[in-house]
């Protein structure tokens, strides 16, 4: 048996056995409904790109850790009957921001939590993990504002994927914002200088998503509207990783079309901050790759063994809440229209990149898209492609880099502004009931 493999499902069993009552009612030894080794009903049956092939064993790691969820995280969240929902939360900000030996009585599972996230594997360079943040201001300063909506939708296609989202509330347009925002938050604190240090706020804005997670998962299982037969673990480590990954798995794509193996010093630093915030969201290095070959084989085969599986109850209301939510802070003149014209280039985006331009489809999902929806999305990306250009251009002339720098992190931080403050939260208060698991 591969040696990645076989740790993983020693993992997942020491689940049940750390955390029998999260775990009890899970059949750790039956594949769930939503895995399927026949690419036919898959949500992407492609398991080769460019001479890069799926292996069987890349299969048998996907089918280990869609059944894992986080060790420490999930055993902190199950303390909820303790110490109550605020209570975890305010220890963990508090240990994020002083030290987890500052905390008086801190529990055991706090301690463990925050010592996994500041064990820093020895394969991660944090020089690069920097270089690769500092590379990214310029697609978080620009870019991200406008496709962040778009990007988060794409989380909703698959009904065995998005019923944990569905459960926490947000087919509700305030809740969609909520989200959306702070998904936005998390990727553009990671970005700041020194933020994934271990005081820094990126660091704690991991901390509070993988509690976040961890808490949606402790619930769901609670609930009556989760069935493992058919869904496994909620928010399992594999569903992580596309969120996580997505930037460098399309460069990696594009770099195999190109004919390209190797990532260029840049290409490099930016893989690097990917894999170590994927680190601290708990996911394991097994599904890490360094290469562009292994990130593009094991998001294949990520994709190639989740069944298809589309609702409308869920998926296709978790998508129009997201696309009618308001995301601004506020109500003034300047966010309404910029509101407007995000939210149309958001409409296209999602329609270009996620739905292959297919209109019927979303026309389907009830999202319409006109032809003032697709001329506002050519006059945005125009706008946002100069700025991109202004920015490179000026990062490359001595003396003008530094001030470049400056002026991207300062507008990131007028962003986190306009995102309001992320509470980076599940309360089991805000949990809807559903009628059928697997409707």
């Amino acid at each position: 048996m591969n040696s990645a493999v076989e740790r993983a499902r020693e993992r997942i069993v020491a689940q049940k056995t750390r955390l029998p009552a999260m775990f009890a009612k899970v059949d750790f030894d039956r594949d769930p409904e939503r895995f399927t080794r026949d690419p036919a009903p898959s949500i992407s049956p492609t398991r080769d790109a460019f001479g890069v092939k799926v292996t069987d064993d890349d299969l048998d790691l996907v089918r280990a850790y869609t059944m894992l969820g986080d060790e420490v995280g999930d055993a902190y969240a199950m303390l909820m009957p303790k110490f109550g929902f605020r209570g975890l939360v305010d220890m963990l900000v508090a240990a994020c921001d002083r030290g987890v030996e500052t905390i008086e009585g801190a529990p055991d599972q706090l301690v463990a939590f925050i010592r996994a996230m500041e064990a820093t594997p020895s394969w991660v360079n944090m020089d690069l993990v920097r270089e690769g943040a500092r590379r990214d201001l310029i697609g978080t300063a620009v870019i991200a504002p406008f496709a962040i909506r778009g990007a988060f939708i794409a989380t909703f296609l698959n009904k065995y994927s998005a019923l944990p989202m569905a459960l926490t509330g947000t087919l509700t347009n305030d809740t969609a914002a909520k989200r959306v925002n702070e998904t936005a938050t998390f990727f553009a604190v990671t970005t700041l200088p020194d933020a994934l240090d271990r005081f820094g706020e990126g660091f704690k804005a991991a901390a509070m998503v993988r509690l976040m997670h961890s808490m949606v998962r402790v619930n769901a299982l609670r609930s009556n509207s989760w069935d493992s037969a058919v869904y496994g673990v909620p928010i399992p480590q594999v569903d992580q990783m596309p969120a996580g990954l997505i930037p460098i798995f399309l460069l990696s794509y594009r770099m195999l079309r190109e004919g390209r193996r190797e990532f260029t010093p840049a290409e490099r630093a930016q893989v690097e901050l990917a894999r170590y915030r994927c680190f601290l969201l708990g996911l394991p290095e097994d599904i890490l790759s360094d290469s562009a070959e292994g990130i593009v084989r094991f998001m294949n085969a990520r994709n190639s063994t989740l069944r298809n599986g589309f609702d409308d109850a869920t998926c296709g209301a978790l998508v129009r809440a997201t696309l009618a939510a308001y995301l601004p802070a506020d109500r003034s003149l300047t966010s309404r229209i910029q509101a407007a014209f995000e939210r149309r280039f958001a409409k296209t985006f999602f329609l270009k990149h996620f739905l292959g331009g297919d209109e019927r489809i979303s026309r389907a999902m009830g999202v319409n898209i006109s032809a003032g929806d697709k001329a506002t999305a050519v006059l945005v990306a125009i706008w946002l492609g100069l700025q991109t250009g202004f920015y490179s251009l000026t990062r490359k002339i001595p003396g003008l880099s530094g001030w470049t720098d400056r002026a991207l992190v300062k507008r990131i931080r007028k962003l986190l502004k306009r995102y309001g403050h992320a509470a980076f939260e599940s309360d089991s208060g805000q949990y809807r009931p559903a009628s059928s698991p697997a409707a």
